[in-house]
């Protein structure tokens, strides 16, 4: 989805919702390599996750973070109608690595990412994504960011670097 802008990024973004059924695993990783900038947990409802209004209006923890190379990128934990409780263990300036667990949501829930727009998406609609090994798009011109030190994420590219952010079983 295309968004106008986000407050912190402040620019002109994408967004790539990825919807957790509840026989999925939910445990959430860290995108990319980078440092935590803020961690905003916000009370509401308990929408179902695949409708576009639970991005805005469902209980959530929104993570902002800041690349080596100094990229912004967001990514929620959105709960859903079974999902009510939200793990987040995230704290504001602590260094992180791509593909790190970082929390995880209890039952149907979403997940997004919020990318500079520009940057190259590498998923379809509807397409199944697995953490740790599917990539979901690539930053331009910043190969010096590491996405994971598992080696299940694609090393980066000449001019990309690889984002991916959930364990097996999510749903885009």
């Amino acid at each position: 989805k295309q968004l106008d802008s986000h407050p912190w990024l402040k620019s002109p973004a994408i967004q790539i919702s990825i919807f957790l059924s509840p026989l999925d695993v939910h445990i959430n990783r860290i995108p990319c390599a980078g440092k935590i900038d803020y961690v905003n947990y916000k009370k509401g409802k308990f929408l179902e996750a695949y409708k576009d209004k639970a991005s805005e209006d469902n209980e959530q923890t929104e993570i902002g973070l800041v690349t080596g190379p100094g990229t912004k990128i967001v990514f929620k934990q959105i709960a859903g109608v079974l999902a009510r409780r939200i793990v987040c263990h995230l704290k504001k300036g602590q260094s992180v690595t791509g593909g790190e667990k970082f929390g995880m949501i209890k039952f149907g829930s979403r997940t997004d990412l919020i990318v500079p727009a520009g940057t190259q998406i590498d998923v379809q609609i509807g397409q199944r994504v697995k953490g740790g090994e599917s990539i979901l798009g690539r930053f331009s011109n910043t190969s010096n960011i590491n996405p994971s030190p598992t080696g299940l994420i694609e090393k980066p590219r000449h001019t990309s670097t690889p984002l991916s952010m959930t364990e097996n079983g999510f749903d885009l």
